[in-house]
């Protein structure tokens, strides 16, 4: 299936009310399942991961099948290995291909009783009943593994009989995202200490509390890159808090450089143009905020900006390897995202990328999306300046399902 899109106009106008964060809804799910007693979550986020994890945490079946949702997956690998029975839990080909290795050893080191049932390290997975799981109450891992893990462990920790003492070694990725999964226990009555490397979570009862999540900052970005590319803009997005947990709220001050004013009000956040002229040379580390490294990554193609990146140590172990993605994708319109040297960060040890070339849809582009929500969305906006394809398109649905409803509200057309 492909989608042809194209706006007529460089003018953006409007509210859109935007889905809830896929992220602090997956957590308020698992929380929720590990509490003793339920509790609402209103505008929990419209995403087939989401609708998955709440399926499959109500679910009786043996095998579960958690599809191409990465953190469904994770965060139900350490829900199934307290419950009683056995599990099977699988998910798609290229979930399969996507390791779990360090999060199974460590739920294994505490107990738990989990196999491979294909290849070592990855799913799908069998998950048995453990008689001993927590016993044992300290743990060590990478603190380069992906936050999920970390989360997953954290959220099961107040449950475990003695707690969890958790260290992370070296140099802490996704802070961001570890730092929201805290913020929401803490919510939910959990207590933790964070002491330079090592968080210690005592034994205690999530408490029951009604929530409500906030809008995806993710999806947002989206919108802003819509901002960015237009003439005319007044734009209000509703659901979005001043104080967020998501780490992807750094666009606030990362679209300040491109000319977006950000407003915020009692519903969400206005954009309009700041005035000012974007700047011709933006640089940024997304190591709190990797989701939105596409997004910026064609702003700046569209916008004809030099962008230096780093931070971007997970994006090859995501839905797809986003960096072999976006070089692909952005190639088609004669930008360019390359990888440089050692030699320039020869202190920080930082691994840069520079994005350069202003995006050409003389010819109309069809891009591949490669089973992935972000690239289909990051991608999406470049219709501003001219006809593009989108191959795959409804890959939008795992975050964001209304997306190309959205952009029709906005005034772009979309041929299905």
């Amino acid at each position: 299936m492909t989608y042809q899109l194209n706006k007529t106009d460089r003018k953006i106008s409007g509210t859109l009310s935007l889905t809830g964060s896929k992220s602090i809804s997956n957590r308020a799910l698992l929380i929720r399942a590990l509490c003793e007693e339920p509790f609402e979550i209103n505008r929990l986020a419209a995403a087939n991961d989401t609708e998955l994890m709440e399926a499959l945490i109500a679910s009786s079946d043996e095998v579960r099948d958690a599809g191409p949702a990465g953190t469904t997956f994770r965060f139900l690998t350490a829900y199934l290995s307290l419950q009683p029975g056995t599990q099977i839990l699988t998910g798609t080909e290229r979930m399969k291909q996507r390791p779990i290795g360090v999060l199974v050893e460590a739920l294994r080191s505490l107990g738990a009783n989990i196999e491979y049932l294909e290849k070592d390290g990855y799913p799908p997975l069998k998950i048995g009943e453990a008689e001993t799981l927590g016993s044992n109450n300290q743990l060590s891992i990478s603190a380069a593994t992906s936050s999920q893990y970390i989360s997953a462990l954290l959220m099961i920790a107040p449950v475990l009989p003695n707690g969890l003492e958790l260290t992370l070694e070296g140099n802490i990725v996704s802070r961001s995202y570890i730092e929201m999964t805290l913020g929401l226990m803490r919510y939910f009555g959990v207590t933790a200490e964070w002491d330079g490397n090592t968080v210690k979570v005592a034994p205690q009862k999530y408490q029951a509390r009604d929530f409500t999540v906030e809008a995806d900052w993710s999806a947002a970005s989206y919108h802003y890159a819509l901002a960015a590319f237009a003439d005319e803009l007044d734009l209000q997005l509703d659901g979005l808090f001043p104080e967020s947990t998501q780490g992807d709220a750094a666009l606030v001050p990362i679209m300040e450089q491109f000319g977006i004013q950000s407003t915020f009000n009692e519903t969400g956040v206005r954009l309009t143009k700041s005035g000012k002229e974007p700047t011709q040379m933006f640089e940024w580390d997304f190591i709190l905020c990797p989701d939105i490294a596409q997004t910026m990554a064609v702003i700046c193609a569209g916008l004809g900006v030099q962008g230096l990146f780093s931070g971007l140590e997970t994006l090859s172990i995501k839905e797809t390897d986003r960096i072999k993605a976006l070089q692909v994708e952005l190639g088609k319109v004669q930008a360019y995202f390359s990888k440089l040297p050692p030699r320039f960060s020869p202190n920080s040890q930082k691994q840069y990328f520079m994005v350069e070339g202003k995006a050409d849809l003389t010819n109309t582009p069809a891009f591949d999306t490669y089973e992935d929500h972000r690239m289909a969305m990051a991608f999406a906006p470049l219709a501003m300046y001219g006809t593009i394809l989108i191959n795959e398109p409804m890959v939008v649905e795992k975050s964001y399902p209304h997306f190309y409803e959205d952009l029709e509200f906005l005034g772009f057309t979309v041929k299905r």
